[in-house]
């Protein structure tokens, strides 16, 4: 199933991909359905009110998640490019609600920086309460994945040695347009290719199989810190092409549009505006 959370003038409603149009599921967003014992069977059986693909307005596919968990150097290209060794243990910083942004929405470049960045990732979203889990708990706790865009402020990111500045700026971080179910994106260690558009010029191509840490290593990692829960969020990393590492460096301007797409998942399209 390809799940999302769409906006109307009703409020943001959890919606099933059904051709060519989003059947409403019966709750608010994705994360009010995840919280259900049964919501794989209930996000099958539902036959509610219908709304046009075309023209959907997109939130981000959980709005509200109680924790976004993102990995740093997870691709060996990327680790590479930015002069680091491999890592023996995955890198965590957090983001939260206010970051995320739809999949079609603008990206505001914010007044305090010149190192706006772009990074695609693949994200694990979680459907089911755990923690300290086994590989086959980890893996069941996998609602599905999307896309995400971690926009960075890198001279923010910078400032020291821990990047958290720089990766949660208020509305800065595009994610979906949809959820999809592990059972049509490849299982829960997709191969996937992912990539990066600015302007019409690809800037990042690689696939999720390369992944140092795959989602579910990911989870069990995770949830021997924290308990993860429905609707949470983790983004498993980008691959090399970034702008910061390149040579010159390359940030984004407004009136630009960057794409951001996974295949089999779809992209976030995003223009970016000032401030």
């Amino acid at each position: 199933m390809k799940l999302a959370t769409i906006r109307t003038a009703e409020g943001t409603r959890a919606v099933r991909l059904d051709g060519e149009v989003l059947v409403d599921l019966g709750y608010s967003d994705l994360g009010e359905l995840f919280a259900e014992a049964d919501w794989r069977s209930r996000a099958a059986a539902s036959s509610g009110t219908t709304y046009p693909v075309e023209g959907a307005d997109f939130a981000p596919v959980v709005p509200n998640p109680s924790k976004v968990v993102c990995v740093g150097h997870n691709y060996t290209n990327h680790i590479k490019e930015m002069g680091r060794d491999l890592p023996d243990y995955p890198t965590l910083f957090p983001k939260f609600a206010e970051t995320l942004l739809g999949a079609g929405d603008d990206i505001v470049k914010p007044a305090e920086t010149d190192a706006l960045d772009w990074e695609v990732e693949l994200a694990v979203v979680i459907g089911k309460e755990v923690r300290r889990a086994d590989e086959r708990q980890a893996a069941d706790a996998i609602a599905g994945f999307t896309v995400m865009n971690d926009v960075s402020v890198r001279d923010w990111q910078f400032r020291t040695i821990e990047w958290t500045q720089g990766k949660i700026w208020e509305a800065s971080t595009p994610v979906g347009p949809y959820v999809v179910t592990p059972d049509e994106a490849g299982g829960v260690r997709p191969a996937l290719e992912v990539r990066t558009v600015v302007d019409g010029q690809v800037v990042q191509r690689d696939g999720t199989g390369t992944l140092l840490f795959d989602p579910v290593f990911l989870v069990r990692y995770i949830s021997t810190v924290i308990t993860l829960k429905p609707g949470d969020i983790i983004a498993t990393g980008t691959p090399a092409g970034v702008g910061n590492a390149r040579d010159p460096k390359v940030f984004l301007l407004p009136g630009q549009t960057v794409v951001t797409e996974i295949a089999g998942l779809g992209a976030c399209i995003n223009k970016v505006v000032a401030a």
